[in-house]
């Protein structure tokens, strides 16, 4: 017999806990060393290619490395209530260790002396204890369960059956079955806790686990694809449209189901704060359409980062703004999905044009050149003054030669090495090639209803054999980015075929676009290879595609040897004839001879069946031979297969 008292409780306690514990001090003690030993620079984005990034690279180490890695809301609740739970799991533990382990059937230990002592002293123990804990004297469960089990102990030291058994079995009633007990605590049964089990019980089934199921599927069922919440998507579907421009989407962008909430104004301080800076952005705005608070305060925000006039922000606002820029990758995605689902090539082209402008911080009506270090509108101004033209991009200013390059006239000379590196070694330096092609087809003709495959290679110039492409020179955006490249084939009426993110960071990458051929013609469709992150590098490339009349293909004909395969039954069919055969056998087997040749004509009729075609073939081989309809030996034929067989 076992002792359980408390012990089934505290081994599932222990058992439950330890399920917690193990992987949260796993977490907390690699994100402790991460934030002092783990991560490098590079890890966390902190990398200052030119001078204009030391300041961003050293606001990532503040944030991402050290203790500012350990203050984050969710590590601190994380470490408290690991804490407690370990303080409870040392408890139970030590419960367990003292006065909870589950212990055999030991008489002498019931009996409070030592292993093999004499029959006196096993009397006069059992005497002592049984006056001691006798229901008369002490009516107390507790002293009751122990007055059994000292009579069981004395019984097994001094009735000879009961030792046998003891000695046999470990009990002295002999071999017990398996005893079950539930994992809750002993005091839970005692009548004083009955109300306050009851009202508990209460509480967390009718209170409690509702609440968190509830909790669990109201905040999963608000989110879709890419983490994007559902309403946001709403409001995409609603604002978005086939001409929409990059203008008016900074206003959609505010509109976001996930700003809703941060981006409401409180206090009188700072709507007086949204309508300072919103006098100082209000000429580059379009004309707001919709006056909820929470879309005029995105807006107004973002429209400041695009217009680099944060300086004056107070630190609650710059805190929101900081919000939606970590919130943007995700965000313009999900408006080229919407995109995408309508078949929109012109929005979904403004749309990333738009991402570019957010991770560069310029706006419209501002150069490209602005993406340099330590240009300024007035540096840009003589820079687009080329020898050859006027420079509107990055890309027409990179190809100049050094000594044409304008617009670094007050720079010093490390100024001057910080943009020529930028421009030759961190700014992308593309080429885009194009192939259309059947795959394994025996020429380069595309037949109509053919799957064919437009092949987009990018070729990463300043990229050396074996590196990949870095992070995004982008100072003024607070995160790193991983560069990208978004590739759109779209139909000369503007409707997308394929549009795909291109995240390969090597030097030269193939993209390959599969569609089935259109009707019989010629087309040309408009291929688009934009950058995730930088203005002015943006390619647009024409493919053509020639489609001839699949009538004009040869006619499959199958091979022979193809065909008699086909004929053959497969697996399961032979399994099933089988199995028709022996429930033939076993329903006829008290049947008269007839029957039984009946049950064999199915494997004679197959035979035939076998011969017939083996002789059609005969017969046409010789055909073949003669020249000419030849039948007179067909007899002939259906006997010499007979006999073969």
């Amino acid at each position: 017999m076992l002792q359980y008292d408390n012990s089934a409780f505290y081994f599932v306690a222990l058992s439950f806990i330890t399920l917690y514990l193990v992987p949260s001090w796993y977490y907390i003690i690699s994100r402790v060393y991460s934030a002092f030993f783990g991560l490098s620079d590079k890890d966390v984005g902190a990398v200052a290619r030119t001078a204009a990034e030391n300041k961003k690279a050293k606001d990532l180490q503040k944030t991402s490395k050290g203790l500012a890695l350990l203050q984050s809301k969710g590590f601190l609740i994380n470490l408290g209530i690991t804490v407690f739970l370990t303080f409870i799991f040392i408890y139970l533990s030590v419960s367990v260790s003292s006065d909870g382990e589950v212990n055999s059937f030991d008489p002498f230990s019931i009996l409070e002396i030592d292993t093999g002592s004499e029959m006196k002293v096993i009397k006069k123990a059992y005497r002592s204890l049984s006056i001691k804990y006798h229901p008369d004297k002490n009516p107390t469960p507790e002293a009751k369960a122990k007055f059994m089990m000292i009579a069981k102990a004395y019984e097994a030291l001094t009735d000879e059956t009961a030792k046998e058994n003891y000695e046999k079995y470990g009990n002295p009633d002999g071999k017990q079955s398996l005893a079950v007990s539930i994992g809750l605590p002993a005091f839970l049964l005692e009548t004083k806790y009955r109300n306050v089990v009851l009202m508990s019980y209460l509480i967390i089934m009718v209170g409690v686990i509702p609440f968190c199921v509830w909790k669990y599927y109201s905040d999963s069922s608000k989110f879709g694809e890419k983490d994007v919440m559902y309403e946001t998507y709403s409001w995409y579907h609603h604002t978005l449209t086939e001409n929409t421009i990059i203008k008016s989407l900074p206003e959609t962008f505010a509109g976001s189901a996930e700003f809703r909430q941060a981006n409401m104004p409180t206090t009188q301080q700072e709507k007086a704060e949204i309508g300072k800076t919103m006098t100082a952005v209000r000429s580059n705005m379009q004309k707001p359409k919709y006056n909820h608070p929470v879309c005029i305060k995105g807006n107004v925000l973002l429209h400041a980062h695009l217009l680099r006039k944060t300086e004056g922000l107070s630190e609650k606002m710059q805190g929101d703004l900081k919000n939606m820029l970590r919130l943007s990758n995700s965000l313009v995605d999900a408006m080229i999905s919407v995109c995408q689902h309508q078949d929109w090539v012109s929005t979904a082209c403004n749309i990333i044009e738009f991402g570019q402008h957010i991770v560069q911080a310029v706006w419209t009506k501002d150069s490209s050149l602005l993406q340099l270090p330590y240009f300024t509108p007035e540096e840009v101004k003589h820079a687009e003054k080329g020898k050859k033209g006027p420079i509107k991009t990055v890309a027409q200013y990179r190809d100049l030669d050094d000594d044409d390059k304008k617009g670094m006239a007050n720079f010093t000379d490390d100024q001057k090495k910080d943009v020529l590196s930028c421009l030759n070694k961190v700014i992308p330096d593309i080429s885009v090639e194009t192939k259309v092609f059947v795959d394994d087809d025996e020429d380069d003709k595309v037949y109509e209803g053919d799957l064919c495959t437009v092949r987009v290679t990018l070729t990463r110039n300043n990229v050396e054999e074996g590196e990949k492409a870095g992070l995004v020179h982008a100072p003024l955006f607070p995160f790193p980015k991983q560069e990208a490249w978004w590739v759109i084939l779209g139909t000369a009426e503007g409707k997308i075929i394929s549009i795909e993110k291109v995240t390969d960071p090597a030097r030269v990458v193939n993209h390959n676009i599969k569609f089935l051929a259109p009707r019989t013609g010629g087309y040309e469709f408009d291929l688009f290879v934009k950058s995730n992150a930088y203005l002015g590098l943006d390619q647009q490339l024409k493919v053509n595609l020639t489609t001839l009349d699949n009538s004009a293909l040869p006619e499959y004909k199958i091979h022979p040897d193809d065909a008699e395969l086909d004929e053959e039954p497969t697996l399961f069919e032979e399994m099933m004839n089988a199995n028709v055969e022996e429930d033939s056998d076993s329903d006829d087997d008290d049947d008269d001879d007839d029957s039984d040749d009946e049950d064999n004509a199915g494997p004679a009729i197959r035979e035939m069946s076998a011969a017939e075609k083996k002789k059609e073939e005969l017969r046409k081989a010789r055909k073949a031979a003669a020249g000419g309809d030849d039948d007179s030996d067909d007899d002939s034929d259906v006997e010499e297969v007979y006999t073969e067989k």
